[in-house]
């Protein structure tokens, strides 16, 4: 169990990326063979990639890979380079929690307008599920991997040798 819960976003993004290749390829195997094409499989992978670049997110929050540009904060003292650091961190997590609101929000809309998607004719709100709590888990998974950082001790630049 402790393993699912550590490795939850790389189990659901294995888990998607199967799922759609499995559909690609039925199509692409019925589209040669039949000269037809599902025409689920376009909406089924467009919002499986929408889920896998929100769960990659996760993967990536919590190993340290998001983008981000520290040339400045790498130039400033100590006390100075924990407060930009501190910052970001505030602001990284103010944006991740204002689009965990706003995917909300496009949930419960869908939930009581009934929406339909266009090719399977299911609730659409069947596919935007996943992005509140792929937000929050990438919003958990940020503050780890900050948590880490700000423990760790900073390394101070090496001097240059001379010639």
């Amino acid at each position: 169990m402790r393993f699912v819960l550590r490795e939850f976003e790389k189990i659901v993004c294995a888990v998607l990326f199967l799922g759609m290749t499995l559909i690609g390829f039925a199509n692409v195997v019925v589209r040669y063979a039949t000269h037809y094409s599902f025409a689920v499989s376009e909406e089924i992978l467009t919002n499986g990639f929408l889920l896998l670049t929100v769960f990659g997110a996760a993967v990536a929050a919590r190993r340290g890979d998001h983008l981000a540009v520290t040339l400045v904060q790498d130039a400033l003292p100590r006390r100075a380079a924990q407060a930009v650091f501190i910052l970001s961190v505030i602001l990284s997590v103010i944006l991740l929690a204002a689009s965990a609101w706003f995917s909300w929000a496009t949930l419960m809309n869908q939930i009581s307008s009934g929406m339909r998607s266009y090719a399977l004719g299911i609730p659409a709100w069947y596919y935007q599920v996943g992005l509140p709590f792929g937000f929050g888990l990438i919003i958990l998974r940020y503050l780890q991997h900050a948590a880490e950082i700000w423990r760790a001790p900073r390394q101070e630049p090496q001097a240059t040798p001379s010639v």
